[in-house]
């Protein structure tokens, strides 16, 4: 198929002008519209604009430019039906060879944070999709380009070819073209169902999972394995959401980061998102280790890393204000895996590339505000995938009951929501110590609730951390008293947990044995 004519229609400017030149080079007539075309005739290629092909001016404000039969139907045209080129003749219509489109920003413009939906609605490309579907659809005859970055080869192959691309060429544009609409609706659709676009005052938008689920990635890396050595894996950034967490990091110093690298980080991250004090998170596989809010995060730092100074090596910590000298001087000597921050003071930074060679250094906005009011967790299962709402939810004060004799003070109030976050994000059954500021002992992932609680207690004390005068937190009810007998007994003062069992009142009793405060939330928190 020899390239003749070339529609050149793009949002993104970036090498066009180069393209088209070299297009004009080759003797290619080129068709094109508004910005574009104004680009490329500034630029000296000669252009024919395609309100004179078709007759009609572009209109509603550049919404109507290219739906035309003329400009369709020299597209749709199969080069091998005779009739098909006999009623282009009766119409006066020529076969457009090559279609090279980029769309409107949907997905950037919905990505930043405050867009309206009358915003992200205009960024909703029309005549984009159609040319690229039509095009593709008849890819025999007719090549699609849909990013700037096929434009070099392209032109090289129709250098060397005296203007002709071949099947195998075209056949993988198409794939392309379809790729990329496919991906261009879906982030449009998933964006309609966010609450951040249902119209106001209207009701929220909807909430309920699609009848089909599709998800478009884009490969970020190949990770060097999963999390054995024999498992391959590799880290792809979902088209359409918002750039946030592991997605919106940017590494600044060491190797690549690993699988579980990631994990870890992620959970770090989404520990650390709880906190609006300064604070430091500390996470070995996936579950805290460390956590402490302090006036600075060098003190938060320290706290944490008390919290667990032995589990802390090799592990991922995170601070969530600007990483100081200070800071660097609380990690020295440690190994680990990953630190990261919102931003790093120079001479912080250039200290820590200095000192931790293999630390992988991110900086990444730890920002809680930034997050949209609903987020999908994705998990794969044998067979298919999981998907559910993300826990972003906080406490509900209206939902709290104090059901014990005691009130807390106002200290452990303080104390108890401070574990409450922190247990959030430790694997289910999940028991947490910890005072108002500085997480002091976690059990995570027991089979039962007991053994989670007795083993918050043991790692504390085997630490030689003080466990009394602590505040428990559950992340589900306390299903006998026993539990609640292990940490009272460590010396804890208060407890947190949802409630809901049958034995409810067998553990208030307890709790009220022991002379505690309890507050029901009313809300489990899960994490498997």
């Amino acid at each position: 198929m020899t390239v003749r004519r070339a529609l050149i229609s793009v949002h993104d400017k970036s090498g066009v002008v180069e393209f088209a030149r070299g297009l004009s080079a080759l003797g290619v007539e080129i068709l094109s519209t508004g910005g574009t075309a104004k680009l490329l005739r500034d630029s000296g290629v000669k252009v024919r604009d395609v309100s004179e092909v078709t007759g009609f001016p572009e209109m509603l404000d550049g919404r109507v430019k290219t739906l035309h039969p003329k400009i369709h139907g020299g597209i749709l045209a199969r080069r091998d039906k005779p009739e098909h080129l006999a009623q282009l003749k009766a119409q006066g219509i020529e076969p457009i060879d090559l279609v090279a489109i980029n769309l409107y920003p949907f997905e950037q413009t919905v990505a930043k944070p405050g867009t309206s939906l009358a915003e992200a609605i205009e960024q909703i490309d029309i005549g984009g999709p159609t040319l690229i579907r039509a095009a593709a659809k008849n890819w025999e005859s007719v090549a699609v380009l849909v990013d700037a970055s096929q434009y070099g080869e392209i032109l090289d192959e129709l250098k060397r070819s005296e203007g002709r691309l071949s099947n195998e060429t075209r056949y993988r544009l198409a794939r392309e073209a379809f790729r990329r609409t496919a991906q261009y609706d879906a982030a449009i659709a998933a964006y309609l169902r966010s609450p951040e676009a249902a119209p106001r005052p209207a009701a929220a938008a909807e909430t309920a999972f699609p009848p089909v689920l599709r998800l478009e990635a884009e490969l970020v890396q190949s990770l060097r394995y999963g999390e054995n050595p024999h498992q391959s894996a590799a880290f792809y950034r979902l088209h359409g959401a918002a750039r946030l967490g592991v997605a919106a990091a940017r590494q600044l110093h060491g190797p690549e980061p690993s699988y579980n690298n990631l994990l870890d980080f992620s959970a770090a991250l989404g520990l650390l998102l709880e906190f609006k004090e300064p604070s430091a998170v500390v996470i070995k596989h996936t579950n805290p280790c460390g956590a402490a809010s302090a006036a600075t995060v060098a003190e938060a730092a320290r706290k944490a890393k008390a919290s667990d100074p032995v589990s802390i090596y090799g592990g991922i910590v995170g601070v969530n204000r600007p990483l100081d000298t200070d800071v660097v001087k609380e990690l020295s000597g440690i190994l680990l895996e990953i630190l990261f921050a919102p931003s790093y003071l120079p001479d912080a930074l250039e200290e820590l590339k200095r000192t931790k060679k293999r630390c992988r250094i991110l900086e990444v906005p730890c920002d809680r505000s930034a997050l949209p009011t609903r987020l999908e967790d994705y998990r794969s299962v044998l067979g298919g995938v999981l998907v559910q709402e993300s826990d972003l939810t906080d406490l509900d004060e209206g939902m709290l009951r104090v059901v014990t004799k005691r009130q807390p003070t106002a200290a452990e109030w303080e104390a108890l929501r401070f574990a409450w976050k922190i247990a959030k994000h430790v694997k289910s059954n999940a028991i947490v110590l910890a005072t108002r500021d500085q997480l002091i002992g976690a059990g995570a992932g027991q089979m039962s609730r007991v053994d989670s609680a007795k083993l918050a207690v043991m790692r504390a004390q085997a630490i030689g951390l003080e466990t009394k005068g602590t505040v428990c937190a559950s992340d589900a009810f306390f299903p006998f008293r026993d539990g609640l007998d292990v940490v009272a007994q460590a010396g804890a003062t208060a407890v947190i947990h949802p409630g809901g069992s049958v034995r409810d009142e067998e553990v208030i009793q307890a709790a009220d044995e022991h002379g505690m405060a309890m507050v029901l939330t009313g809300m489990r928190h899960f994490r498997h």
